[in-house]
């Protein structure tokens, strides 16, 4: 039980800003490891945002809420997905070749794709939670505290599904690409799929469905112009997967 404990603050320490304790060891092996508990750290991070919004719509408009929350998860994260979906953006928006593709992603600069993507990604977001939220605060605690899980669930699916892109390993997410076992999937899968209870059925599958179409989509994607994935594919798929989990949320109560 304490390997799985350290396991966890592994993935905390790798995936998000948040301390973890002294004694956990940082190593490639546990690291590759640890991915099984990232739909897990996902519930932190809703907790997160969820905190941040619930706290600050006591006394503020509902959209000013979001915007502290979404800046609160964010913080939390060291935008560690946002980063991922610009460089994504950038790299398959101006690269041609494989070889191009990759070493645009792996540039620290940000182009004008992943300016514009990381833009419209959050503006996204904003709109989509700001509906949600229009006349009572569950259905933002419950999209929140429901996607952050399932879009970390989708990256992990990804992982299951495709091989590592980069031959150089020269990625800072090397230490975690390899395959998770069905043990690990199975653990990832309950993490990430256990919050749709805080969800109507129809909300539920909506969610479920677009979170599932994510990783067909990125899955055939990523194969088609890389060969497989890379970290930043990874965080790109989670925010996208987050963006389309809200949609779903929203577009199910059209059918009432």
């Amino acid at each position: 039980m304490l390997a799985q404990f350290e396991l966890f603050f592994i993935a905390l320490g790798f995936f998000t800003r948040l301390p973890v304790p002294r004694w956990v060891d940082f190593t490639p092996d546990k690291l590759g490891q640890a991915a099984r508990f990232l739909p897990l750290i996902g519930w932190l991070i809703g907790l997160v945002g969820v905190g941040v919004y619930w706290l600050a719509v006591q006394v503020l408009p509902v959209d000013l809420a979001l915007v502290l929350s979404m800046a609160a998860t964010i913080r939390a994260t060291g935008a560690f997905h946002e980063d991922g979906w610009a460089d994504t953006c950038d790299g398959l928006g101006g690269g041609w070749t494989r070889a191009q593709v990759l070493a645009i992603m792996k540039d620290s600069r940000i182009g004008s794709y992943g300016a514009i993507g990381l833009v419209l990604m959050l503006l996204a977001k904003y709109l989509v939670l700001a509906h949600l939220g229009a006349d009572e605060d569950y259905p933002v605690i419950a999209a929140l505290l429901v996607a952050h899980p399932l879009s970390r669930l989708v990256a992990v699916g990804l992982m299951a599904l495709l091989d590592y892109a980069r031959a150089d390993d020269s990625s800072k997410s090397a230490p975690v690409a390899r395959r998770p076992t069905s043990a690990e999937l199975g653990i990832a899968t309950l993490a990430g799929v256990l919050p749709l209870l805080l969800l109507s059925p129809r909300e539920a599958l909506a969610a479920l469905v677009l979170a599932a179409l994510v990783v067909v989509l990125a899955a055939r994607t990523f194969k088609r112009r890389l060969g497989g994935y890379t970290g930043d594919c990874l965080g790109a798929a989670q925010q996208v997967a987050e963006v389309s989990i809200y949609l779903g949320i929203l577009a199910s109560w059209s059918f009432t």
